[in-house]
């Protein structure tokens, strides 16, 4: 999920108005300019003033869709997820939640990626609490953990219109129970290549196809290769005259393995 920055003003009079004669009543006044506003250089640290790199968000989710599986079939809800990211030169660090507007679903995710010529490496903790149970705490969870833990690889021609994402859980709940009852890691791995076509003020199609190559959560565990997901988005980036744009997206979803489809609104607030 992508951040605008917000800006500030930072630019004064280059130079102090002159000084205006006014008469009233055959009396002579001399108006002095009001003083320019000065503008900080420091902040109560005493450190220069500069822009930060630290920005917020906020998504809307009609339908949680994530990988072609819905994330909250239950009394299903909208979802809000609030996110805040720190960037720095390819380093990308960032906290999200995830909270469905009638309470009934819960998630906290934090992650951390490197990009370097297209080529993006990263971790993420996707953590699903239970609304009301005690065992999945978010640091003594043991064996009832609410843990995801991922590993991830995209690849993002600089020059060329497409992607490619290979994702696999290498550890917390992702288990499966084999033929003898026994409890193991399945190591879920996910597939994903997808392409765009842009129009004007970055308004696009997007494209993708994800699949799994065996056993996963992607395809309720069973030992064969599913494509999982099918997803076609358009999205319109609304223009303010600030210069803030606000991306709004509509995407149609299959999920062959399930035979499940949905029609999904995404709305993207970043600050």
């Amino acid at each position: 999920m992508i951040p605008t920055a917000i800006m500030f003003m930072t630019m004064a009079a280059s130079a102090m108005a002159q000084e205006k004669i006014v008469y009233l009543h055959d009396t002579v006044f001399v108006e002095k300019p009001a003083a320019a506003e000065e503008v900080p250089v420091k902040n109560n640290w005493g450190a220069r003033l500069k822009e930060s790199n630290v920005h917020i968000g906020l998504d809307l989710q009609a339908k949680y869709v994530w990988r072609g599986m819905e994330m909250m079939t239950d009394e299903a809800a909208p979802v809000l997820f609030p996110s805040m990211n720190c960037q720095y030169k390819g380093l990308y660090v960032y906290a999200m939640g995830g909270y469905a507007i009638n309470g009934k679903y819960a998630e906290v995710d934090l992650g951390a990626s490197y990009t370097w010529k297209g080529m993006s490496i990263g971790f993420n903790d996707y953590y699903y609490p239970t609304v009301n149970g005690a065992e999945d705490e978010y640091f003594k969870g043991g064996k009832n953990t609410g843990h995801w833990l991922e590993a991830c690889i995209t690849y993002a021609p600089e020059k060329l219109p497409l992607w490619i994402t290979v994702s696999s859980f290498f550890a917390g709940a992702d288990k499966y129970v084999n033929d003898d009852g026994d409890s193991k890691n399945a190591y879920s791995t996910y597939l994903e290549l997808g392409t765009y076509w842009e129009f004007l003020k970055s308004n696009r199609i997007s494209a993708a196809v994800g699949m799994t190559p065996g056993r996963s959560c992607y395809n309720g565990y069973e030992q064969k290769f599913k494509v999982c997901n099918v997803d076609l988005k358009y999205t319109y980036n609304v223009g303010f005259k600030s210069g803030w744009t606000l991306p709004l997206s509509v995407e149609y979803i299959y999920n062959p393995v399930y035979d499940k489809s949905y029609v999904n609104f995404v709305a993207n607030l970043a600050f």
